[in-house]
C-alpha cells in the first residue's frame, strides 16, 4: 500500500509557473512508476505526465503540456514533482499524483492516488 500526500496548487495568472509536489509513504518510490493526472467538471481524469520506475526513468507527456510541464522525482525524499510553466487557462483542473508498479496512460491502471489539488489559471 502506498499513500500519497500532495501539496501545491492554487490560483495563478496565465503565463505563470507553479509546482506541485507529492510525497509517498513508502520508504522508496524507486520501484514505482509515477504520474500526474487532471480532471475538470466536464472531463474525466486525463493523463498529464508520467515517469517509469527509476531504473528506466522514461518521461512521457500529454501533447497539450509538452514543452511546458516537467515531471521529476527525488527518490531519496520519496517525492514526485510537476513543474508547470507558461500556464494557460485550459490547464485549470484538479491535479492528482498517482503511483503504480507499471506505467500506463489510463488512469484506471493506477492503484495509488494523492488527494488532489486545485489549480486555477485565470486573469
Amino acid at each position: 500500500q502506498v499513500q500519497l500526500n500532495q501539496s501545491g496548487g492554487g490560483w495563478v495568472q496565465p503565463g505563470d509557473s507553479l509546482r506541485l509536489s507529492c510525497v509517498a509513504s513508502k520508504p522508496t518510490l524507486s520501484r514505482y512508476a509515477v504520474a500526474w493526472f487532471r480532471q475538470t467538471p466536464v472531463e474525466d481524469r486525463t493523463f498529464v505526465a508520467g515517469m517509469t520506475w527509476s531504473g528506466d526513468d522514461m518521461a512521457y507527456y500529454a501533447d497539450s503540456v509538452k514543452g511546458r510541464f516537467t515531471i521529476s522525482r527525488d527518490d531519496a525524499k520519496r517525492e514526485v514533482y510537476l513543474q508547470m510553466d507558461n500556464l494557460k487557462v485550459e490547464d485549470t483542473a484538479v491535479y492528482e499524483c498517482a503511483a503504480s508498479r507499471n506505467f500506463a496512460y489510463s488512469s484506471t491502471s493506477w492503484p495509488y492516488w494523492g488527494q488532489g489539488a486545485q489549480v486555477t489559471v485565470s486573469s
